[in-house]
Parts: C-alpha cells; structure tokens; sequence
C-alpha cells in the first residue's frame, strides 16, 4: 500500500468516463415511423389524385326506356372496368323531361334524339342510334312524294309521342282540321291492322331504330302477304337542309326482308340520330376518358332490343347539328395527349421541387436521426483536461485512475473512427496531446516513486532507537609537551 504524501486530498475527484457519442435509437424509431407513415400518405394521395372517382348524373326518361336501360348498361360496365366514373341515373316521366332536367344543369349526361329541343350547353359524345323513317303504303300502291300525304289518313308507328310532331313538321302540316289527319298508331298496332280497310289509312310513317329495323321479322311476314310496299323519300336532300336535325339515310337492298327482297335495290329515306350528350362545362380531361370507355367498350353497352347495338363517333365537323365535347373531338380524332404531354412540364418543376425538397428532408434526416461525427481534435480538451489534474494526483492509485480515464478516451477515439462518430479532422492534435499527457503522467509516477522512497528512509531514521551513552568511556589523550 503506497504512503499518500502530507498535501494528498482526503477525497479524491472521480474518474472522469470518455465521452461516448449514441445515436438516439428512440429517435431513429419515430422518425423511421414517420417517414413510413408519409410515404404511405404521399401515395396514397397520388393514387387518388389518379383515380378519384368522380359520379355522373344522367337524366333519364322512364325506367324501361332505352336511354334508360343504355343509362344502366352503361353504369354497369364502367363499374366492372374498375372506371373512376360512376353513374347516377335519374328517372324522368319522360325523354323531354330528362331533357328539361339536363338544361336546368342538373344533369351530367342525357340522350337526345335530333328532332327535340337541343339543350344550349349540350355536347355529343357518340352517336347511339340512328331512326329511319320507312314510308310504308298498302298493297302495291306507290307514294310518290309526300305531299300525296297530305290527301291520305297518315298512321304514325312510333314508340313515343313525340314523332307524332316530327311527322307533322316534315310534311308541313299546321294546326288544325287537317292536323287531325296525321294520327298516332295505336300501341301494339301492326301494319295488318293499320292497312285493313276499317282504320282508312292510306299511308303509314313508322319511325323505328335501324338496328330494330334489320332484326323485325314481321317485315317479311306481312311482305309475303303483300301487305305494304316501301317507298323512297325522294325530298331527303331537301328535308335535310330544312331540318337540321335530320339526316340522310340510305337503305340497302333486303334490309327489311330477304325473301322478298325489300327494298329490292338502295332507296334513299330520311333518319333521325340518338346522341349521348353531356354539359359543355364537362372538363376535356373528363369528356376524353369518359369517351373512349364508351366507344372501347361498345359491344357491351348494346341492349336486346338493338338500341346502342352499333355506336359511331360523334360528328366532329364544325356545322355538326349537336357539337362533338372538345374532350370526345381530341380523342376521335387522335388528338388526346399522353400522360407525360400532359404533366411533363409540372414533373419537371415537381422533380426540381421535390429535389430541393429531398436535400432538406435529408439534412433534417440526418440532424434527427445521428449525431455528426466529432473532430478528434476536440477531444485534446479532455486529453488536457487530465493533463491538469495530473500535478493534484498525491498517490499512484490516484495516477492510475487518471491513466484508465486517458486509456479510456484513446479506446472511444479508436471505436469512433472506426464506426465512423469521429472524424480524423484533428487526430495528428489529438495524438501530440495525448503522447505529452502520457509522458506526464510517466514523469508523475516517477516523481511519486522517489519521493515514496524518500520518505520510507525517513520514516525508518525516525523510528529507530537511541543510542546507550551509558557505557561509553570517554578517552582523553594526553599531549606530551
């Protein structure tokens, strides 16, 4: 055990522990969490900006009318195509009321035929059908010109009440007696029925959808009877110019029967065309997608009956009766831009933003989540700190202390560097302080050694016993003179 010296302190500062650099774990944890939680919200938040579903209000007439049954076809294949689009159909007493309903901009979507009043915001998307009007007289009687009409009793066959006007309009009929005379087709009536001498009608109109029209057998029935013959409208140019909203139409030979063939050679007629139209505010974006999801998907949007069977692309001239949605025109006429014609310039600017962005997120990453490594050479000051206290060490096992505490912050700078918390900035500093603390605490031990030794010699001196004059003969000599 080594003698403490007389100026040794009673008590002894404790060892000083390096200093050891961590990285926050907890911290690492949140942080990691946070960054999951924000990927997930970021794309979660891009997956819905390119898919929000958007609903479509589609006004409709009654529930068993063919816009309505197209409405709720349509409405069924854009859900089984997983489309962003969904359709809320409305039901109206009646086609003119959907109409009403679509001008009132309470409705997305209608379907107009082109002999009603065109809503002033309307827009086609495709063409669904078309009508043809088949000038039918009895027998083998011709009608050469419609204005023979206007002598005969007219039966009108149609589905609704409102070609009972158009017939009226194309045969220039005002209101009055002789308007009496152009009348609507009892419900379920047949040609049979209409030509039989009881009812007197001399002509029949009947207004039937092209796609019906070619599937009716009862044509070819009643022809093998000899019950009607079919007539052209040679006026069809004419009528055409006049109304707007009538088109020209050509029947080929057989398309009402086979055997025989009616008609037996092409023979021009008048028709009416069914458009699916939507609100001129409809973004492009929009009209576009919802466009080529109807014609890309047009052999399942045809109904039994035939209606929508066969769906053309809507007229993109500028004279079109209805005109086509800026959004259908783009995508009929090739015209839609891709995704990256479309967002390339925001993606640049995005990339650039999210650049800046990243360098920011990434600095405030690497601040939150780990400790920038130390400079060796701010540990000198710990390494001098030692050095000071190394004239106050009075004993080697104070000495000692102080050794472990240097050894200790050589093992942390060796463990930093290697681990990457410590950088070599500094470490020639950092080895010149910690060589002259060494040699000094060298110096120290030997100082404590020798002075240790010293005063055991002392020690020993003192404590040895006195000497016994008691026996000593004092012995004078005597000089001789």
């Amino acid at each position: 055990m080594s003698t403490e010296g007389p100026n040794s302190s009673p008590a002894e500062p404790p060892p000083r522990r390096p200093k050891v650099i961590k990285t926050n774990q907890q911290q690492v944890l949140l942080y990691v969490v946070l960054t999951l939680l924000l990927s997930l919200a970021t794309v979660w938040g891009g997956r819905a900006l390119l898919h929000n579903s958007e609903t479509l209000t589609f006004a409709v007439g009654a529930p068993n009318s063919d816009e309505a049954l197209f409405a709720a076809k349509l409405a069924t294949v854009l859900k089984n195509n997983a489309s962003r689009f969904r359709i809320k159909i409305v039901n109206n007493p009646d086609n003119a009321k959907a109409l009403a309903q679509f001008d009132r901009r309470q409705a997305d979507l209608a379907v107009l035929r082109t002999d009603a009043k065109v809503p002033l915001r309307a827009r086609t998307l495709a063409i669904l059908e078309h009508d043809l009007v088949l000038l039918l007289g009895p027998g083998n009687k011709k009608i050469k010109s419609l204005a023979e009409l206007k002598k005969k009793k007219v039966a009108v066959l149609a589905e609704n009440e409102s070609s009972l006007a158009f017939v009226r309009g194309i045969l220039d009929i005002p209101e009055g007696p002789d308007a009496a005379k152009v009348q609507m087709a009892p419900q379920g009536a047949t040609l049979d029925k209409l030509f039989a001498p009881a009812n007197g009608f001399g002509a029949v109109i009947a207004i039937v959808h092209a796609s019906k029209a070619v599937r009716d057998k009862s044509y070819e029935q009643v022809a093998k009877r000899g019950g009607f013959t079919l007539n052209a409208i040679d006026e069809a140019k004419a009528l055409a110019r006049k109304f707007p909203g009538i088109s020209e139409e050509t029947l080929t030979a057989g398309t009402l029967s086979a055997s025989p063939e009616i008609p037996d050679d092409d023979l021009d007629t008048i028709g009416l065309e069914w458009l699916l139209v939507t609100q001129s505010r409809m973004s492009v974006t929009t009209a576009g997608e919802l466009a080529r999801a109807i014609y890309e998907n047009k052999s399942a949007l045809g109904l039994d009956s035939g209606f929508a069977s066969r769906i053309e692309p809507a007229s993109v001239e500028k004279d079109a009766f209805v005109m086509a949605h800026q959004g259908a025109a783009d995508y009929i006429n090739d015209d839609t831009k891709s995704f990256m014609d479309k967002y390339s310039d925001m993606m640049y600017l995005g990339a650039a933003a999210l650049s800046v962005i990243g360098s920011i997120f990434a600095a405030i990453y690497a601040k939150v989540t780990r400790i920038a490594p130390e400079k060796a050479s701010e540990l000198s000051t710990a390494i001098l700190d030692i050095g000071e206290r190394i004239e106050h060490a009075h004993s080697l096992d104070q000495l000692e202390c102080l050794q472990d505490e240097l050894e200790g912050i050589l093992r942390g700078a060796v463990i930093g560097l290697r681990d990457g918390t410590i950088s070599t900035d500094g470490l020639d500093t950092f080895k010149l302080g910690y060589e002259f603390v060494r040699d000094e605490i060298g110096m120290r031990r030997d100082y404590l050694k020798r002075h240790a030794g010293e005063a055991e010699k002392t020690a020993r001196d003192a404590a040895a016993p006195p000497l016994d004059e008691s026996n000593v003969v004092v012995v004078k000599t005597a000089q001789s003179a």
